[in-house]
């Protein structure tokens, strides 16, 4: 008997338990013989499915893949490659004749943001995990079209002009992810010198942000000496990366070093979550677990493990690091799969792009074998059933919490509006099938007794 890998909402799927219903004749319809009642001695009660709010099971990969296929799809069509003329918007061809006045062609994201940097990444890992080639050229045009233009704008008069993050970044969000993304492409090839960003960018996270006495990647908003939790995706992926490109040890230590230097300041041992924000100034620091800046966190200690030496001292503590936020998350996860705008309040929203992003690395740490794989590999796919629910027939990604600074009163983060144009939830969802289809290639499910249950190797064959 086959089973049903997914079961939808409102369905009564699996075993052969769903009721035919013939078509009525009129004189049918109008019997009143009783109906029969399923009861506990003619129908065994423990198979018929719940109204789940979002499909229940294991999808097959060629059904995650049309999901990131249609967000491919829609980004690639609105995220041109264009540098445009100030005066009349024609395009410039010849990128040597770039000016002040210059813009680049606007699409419906920037491609110069962290969260386009993120989308890089995510594009590279879909193309590796899929050898779909879209998904690489996607990410590799882009990074030649910013790096070919670099030079010539280098040239430029000024610093405002339509590559002024990038010559001349004022945060960490203007460098790290677009950083990190950019030497990843560099490794799988491309046609043009990205290196001289790469130093440019790396210059400025090593050199130029702010920091606290100890060496703490901090800023100065809202308050003095604030960290953000945010700010550790901001910088270590790419720091890390910067040691995989050179083999130089101390970009490993830093990274490392900028874990454990956040961590012991803002990770709940016994929640297993971290607070969005801490004031060096503050007797007590309030404790808003916010979804997105756990999303960050956990994403960070993810890209740490896949770039790090095995043999490196700080992989333990990292690894330990891991799996307690793993934990903790694995508890707050709702019964629709998502989790929640502020993570141990189950009546703020449910939100998008932190579950998006928890879906991959959870699924990267079940395949790397970080985590137990029979413990979370069903919790998983059933975050990615709920993430797939988000993108619509466009391409677009639902449900994504707009770009949030850093409060400290539950209102701000409970009513921050949403937006299918929040550009946060694009690369984690295509990050997150990426790693699905991967999971769903190395192991195998069965529904058993109408849940998901991941097979262990003495029950395949």
């Amino acid at each position: 008997m086959n089973v049903r890998q997914i079961l939808k909402p409102g369905m009564i799927g699996a075993l052969g338990l769903a009721i035919a219903c013939s078509p009525q004749t009129e004189q049918d319809k109008a019997s009143t013989e009783p109906k029969e009642v399923l009861t506990d001695t003619n129908t065994p009660l423990h198979l018929l499915q719940p109204d789940y709010p979002v499909p229940y099971g294991f999808p097959e990969e060629k059904e995650v893949k049309a999901v990131i296929d249609r967000v491919y799809e829609y980004l690639d069509s609105t995220t041109p490659t264009e540098i445009l003329t100030g005066e009349n918007g024609s395009a410039i061809a010849d990128f040597s004749k770039v000016d002040g006045n210059s813009v680049l062609k606007q699409g419906d994201f920037r491609l110069l943001s962290y969260e386009w940097g993120v989308t890089y990444s995510s594009m590279l890992l879909a193309g590796e995990v899929t050898g779909d080639e879209r998904y690489t050229d996607y990410t590799k045009k882009r990074v030649k079209f910013i790096a070919d233009l670099y030079p010539h704008f280098k040239q430029v008069e000024g610093k405002d002009h339509a590559l002024h993050s990038v010559l001349y970044p004022g945060a960490l969000d203007d460098a790290g992810a677009l950083c990190a993304s950019f030497i990843k492409t560099s490794m799988t090839g491309v046609d043009t010198d990205v290196r001289p960003v790469v130093d440019n960018f790396m210059n400025y996270i090593m050199n130029g942000q702010f920091r606290l006495e100890d060496g703490t990647l901090a800023r100065n908003r809202p308050l003095k000496n604030t960290l953000w939790l945010d700010d550790l995706y901001m910088s270590v992926p790419a720091i890390v990366q910067m040691g995989k490109l050179t083999g130089e040890q101390k970009y490993f230590d830093e990274a490392v070093r900028q874990i454990k230097l956040f961590s012991g300041r803002m990770f709940n041992e016994e929640k297993g979550l971290y607070m969005h924000g801490w004031v060096q100034g503050m007797e007590e620091h309030p404790q808003f677990h916010w979804g997105r800046a756990n999303g960050w966190a956990i994403l960070t200690k993810v890209e740490v493990l896949n770039a790090l030496p095995e043999d490196h001292p700080g992989r333990p503590f990292v690894l330990d690091l891991l799996q307690k936020h793993i934990k903790g998350l694995a508890k707050l996860q709702s019964g629709s799969g998502f989790w929640h705008q502020l993570l141990d309040k189950d009546d703020s929203y449910l939100e998008t792009s932190a579950t998006a992003i928890y879906t991959y690395c959870i699924a990267r740490a079940v395949n790397q074998g970080w985590v137990d794989d029979q413990a979370y590999a069903p919790m998983t796919l059933l975050a990615w059933n709920a993430v797939s629910t988000k993108v619509n027939d466009k391409g677009q990604v639902e449900g994504t919490c707009v770009g949030t600074g850093m409060g400290f009163d539950p209102a701000f983060y409970y009513h921050r509006p949403i937006n299918p144009y929040a550009a946060h939830g694009y690369g984690p969802v295509i990050a997150a099938g990426a790693e699905v289809i991967r999971m769903l290639q190395m192991h195998d499910f069965e529904i058993n007794d109408s849940s998901v249950q991941l097979l262990d190797e003495s029950s395949k064959g």
